[in-house]
């Protein structure tokens, strides 16, 4: 059985050998720590849902170490096992900025945003579009794609088309008045 430094521990409450049952001396260290390590990053870290995340990451780093034996202060180990996590949560933080980013739970977004309803009104209506796309005259439908798909400029569309630039003006407003009709009617 492997002795500690620590006087004040007694043969009674020493650790199960890890190399004759490490399931044994992980439930030990479980039962000894777990609480205190709770304690320690309650203290430290503001959100409360990390902690418990923590508190495992600390063993899953105690249970890959081979040997436990060189260890003279097993308490301080663990607790500097602790606080390299918490270290490297902290870099982790940083470096995907998540001070930066919005809790979704504050966001205000439709819980059936994607409910079959919902899928099946977008695609009728963008059935509907392409509908009303098709049924505008030829040279408006070619300005109105030009502008607003292929994202050209008037003066582009004007100089391609051989139209004036007043000429895409108009296309482009009685393009818009027209779909906007047909959808309205639509809805």
């Amino acid at each position: 059985m492997t002795t500690w430094r620590k006087s004040n521990r007694s043969a009674a409450t020493a650790l199960p050998d890890i190399a004759q049952d490490p399931a044994a001396f992980l439930t030990d260290l479980d039962c000894r720590y777990r609480r205190p390590l709770i304690s320690y990053f309650d203290k430290r870290i503001r959100e409360a849902y990390d902690v418990e995340d923590l508190v495992q990451e600390v063993f899953t780093r105690l249970a890959r170490r081979a040997a436990f034996d060189r260890i003279d202060y097993l308490e301080g180990y663990v607790f500097q096992t602790a606080a390299n996590v918490m270290r490297d949560r902290l870099r982790r933080r940083l470096a995907r900025h998540a001070a930066e980013h919005d809790s979704v739970e504050d966001s205000v977004l439709p819980a059936d945003d994607l409910s079959p309803d919902r899928v099946l009104q977008g695609r009728q209506l963008l059935a509907r579009a392409i509908e009303a796309l098709q049924e505008l005259p030829a040279r408006m439908r070619q300005v109105f794609v030009l502008r607003c798909y292929e994202g050209m400029k008037q003066e582009e569309i004007a100089t391609h088309l051989g139209l004036s630039v007043s000429g895409v003006r108009f296309h482009l407003k009685e393009a818009k008045a027209r779909l906007i009709r047909v959808l309205e009617q639509d809805a």
